[in-house]
């Protein structure tokens, strides 16, 4: 009995939300935007984490980047005579004598990857591309969690001869060998003819990863063993401190050379700075996160004895800062999240408000109800299943609309959005619950009108 008082409420509900369905619309307005936003802002909370994420497996997990500085030089042509002027101290660089200092001296550090990188050109069956030649160890493609997808990686022989072989990124086996499997095949990498033993699984990057973390597009390197490249290509600690000396010509700045072309006075060329340093990046990974910065620290200490006190390299904790920036979006997210459930509340109390005038409105239609048998109960299920209903019907609208949203902003904006099933969830939840709370005063108030003195209500 009491399962068909519950359904003819629901079925008088139903008709009363029917018949008005311009002030239901407006009524659920509220919670139509407050579900929407929620939806949105949490979507676009979601991509930007999911992008950091991304962007820390492009970085490495616990890694300390060490990086040369190719200082320019200035100088005062009125001096450059002086006997007073100082001279600068002698640094080596960025070598692999601080690689083997640093893994053999600082305790927690996991691995550690040298890398070289060289600007030069690819030939292959009349086409010739700019790329960049990569000198690595295997640790590189474990920090970096590069995997292959066809071949193998280089084996020890390989990499203390210095052999002349190559892994190639995806894009450059996409560009130079569209229909056969590269693996065996030789390509010309600059002067030199490399053999190709492995290809790279694609790794995506997107532009804003290029831009904000500097990094380049690995599917366009050609990646050979770090000896390779001392051996057959350059080795810039060959350099000695009598021949950049020598090239300096008491010149104020260190480790400069004279530029440009023959035919004009050397005293009016201008001067670059050289790239004395052996290594292009060193990327030192830590076994526990909490260990960056002191070991951070340390490094520093231990590359200022070694270059003499001459700062000519930078070191970065990527992970960290990402991680800087993830609470930073987070907040902003809880600060999005909090004003769309504001909205969500002051959608209830609409609701609330439409409901209590709508009591006033039917109070005929009460008395009536409770003069021909009708208990309290049944009015108090009425008035909650309507606002249920508008709650709810809202919830649905409003997480279309919010799906809709976050597509426009991934879209026209370029914000990466992630809409999850959670959000669509809790956002649902909420709407149901706010129709249920805020209906409840209005739905108590229809019950406690007095039959007679509503049929008698004008």
């Amino acid at each position: 009995m009491d399962k068909e008082r519950i359904l003819a409420n629901l079925y008088i509900a139903i008709e009363a939300v029917l018949a008005n369905r311009i002030r239901s619309v407006l009524t659920a307005l509220g919670i139509i935007f407050g579900v929407a936003a929620v939806i949105a802002m949490l979507a676009i909370g979601n991509g930007a984490q999911q992008e950091i994420l991304e962007q820390i497996k492009l970085v490495g997990v616990n890694n300390i980047i060490i990086e040369p500085v190719v200082e320019q030089t200035e100088e005062n042509l009125a001096e450059e005579d002086s006997e007073s002027k100082e001279k600068k101290k002698f640094s080596p660089g960025l070598t692999l004598e601080d690689k083997e200092s640093i893994m053999r001296t600082i305790p927690g550090v996991e691995t550690i990857s040298p890398e070289i990188l060289l600007e030069t050109y690819i030939i292959k069956n009349g086409i010739r591309r700019s790329a960049k030649l990569v000198g690595v160890e295997p640790s590189y493609f474990d920090i970096f969690n590069f995997t292959l997808s066809e071949g193998k990686m280089f084996n020890d022989t390989q990499l203390e001869k210095g052999e002349a072989v190559c892994i190639i990124g995806k894009s450059i086996k996409a560009k130079f060998f569209p229909s056969q499997n590269p693996v065996g095949k030789m390509l010309k990498c600059g002067p030199n003819w490399l053999k190709v033993i492995g290809v790279l699984d694609e790794r995506y990057i997107s532009e804003s990863s290029i831009s904000k973390l500097g990094i380049r597009d690995y599917n366009m390197d050609v990646y050979t063993p770090l000896q390779t490249v001392l051996v057959r290509y350059k080795n810039r600690a060959m350099l000695t401190e009598e021949m950049i000396q020598g090239a300096n010509r008491g010149s104020t700045g260190a480790f400069i050379i004279i530029g440009g072309g023959g035919g004009g006075s050397s005293d009016d060329a201008p001067k670059q700075a050289v790239n004395y340093h052996q290594l292009d990046r060193l990327v030192v990974q830590v076994a526990e996160t909490d260990k960056l910065n002191p070991t951070a620290d340390v490094i520093v200490r231990m590359l200022e004895r070694k270059h003499n006190e001459v700062v000519d390299y930078e070191i970065e904790i990527p992970e960290l800062l990402l991680k800087q920036q993830q609470r930073t979006n987070d907040i902003f997210s809880y600060v999005l999240g909090a004003i769309a459930g504001i909205s969500l509340i002051v959608g209830g109390i609409g609701i609330m408000n439409i409901m209590l005038a709508s009591v006033l409105e039917r109070i005929k239609e009460i008395g009536l109800r409770l003069s021909i048998g009708a208990k309290k109960n049944d009015i108090i299920n009425q008035f909650m299943f309507e606002s249920i209903m508008i709650s709810v019907s809202g919830g649905i609208i409003g997480i279309f609309l919010g799906i809709m949203m976050a597509s426009a902003v991934s879209r026209f904006a370029e914000i990466p959005t992630v809409i999850s099933f959670g959000s669509i969830i809790i956002s649902f939840g909420v709407a149901t619950a706010i129709g249920l709370i805020f209906g409840i005063a209005p739905a108590r108030k229809a019950a406690s009108q007095d039959p007679i003195t509503s049929l008698r209500y004008e």
